[in-house]
């Protein structure tokens, strides 16, 4: 079982920039792909990031945060980051931490799910 829990979301205006965090927890945590997903309001719940080692530290991103969003990970703390820069009203959604045996690019790959942190970007 792995408990993952969020924290870092907020409000904030377009432009600017916001750190979510996911402490992670449980059995053989370390050995979990980590990732972060979205859901706005009335949509899916979408990918938009994942971190997974391939050799070496392997980074995947959504198209609609490339450049702007970087992925990363602690593993000596069981922390996975996600830092967001120059954020836009459509990033406004409730962003989800994701555990999973494979490399999460799909809800249905998912394992485990933290409780989800808001993010709000004002125009």
């Amino acid at each position: 079982q792995v408990q993952l829990v969020e924290s870092g979301g907020g409000l904030v205006q377009a432009g600017g920039s916001l750190r979510l965090s996911c402490a992670a927890s449980g059995r053989a945590v370390s050995s979990y792909t980590m990732g972060w997903f979205r859901q706005a309001p009335g949509k899916e719940r979408e990918f938009v990031a994942t971190i997974y080692w391939n050799g070496g530290i392997n980074r995947h991103y959504a198209d609609s945060v490339k450049g702007r969003f970087t992925i990363s990970r602690d593993n000596a703390k069981n922390t996975l980051y996600l830092q967001m820069n120059s954020l836009k009203p459509e990033d406004t959604a409730t962003y989800f931490c994701a555990a999973s045996r494979y490399t999460p690019t799909q809800p249905m790959d998912v394992n485990y799910w933290g409780q989800g942190t808001q993010v709000t970007v004002s125009s």
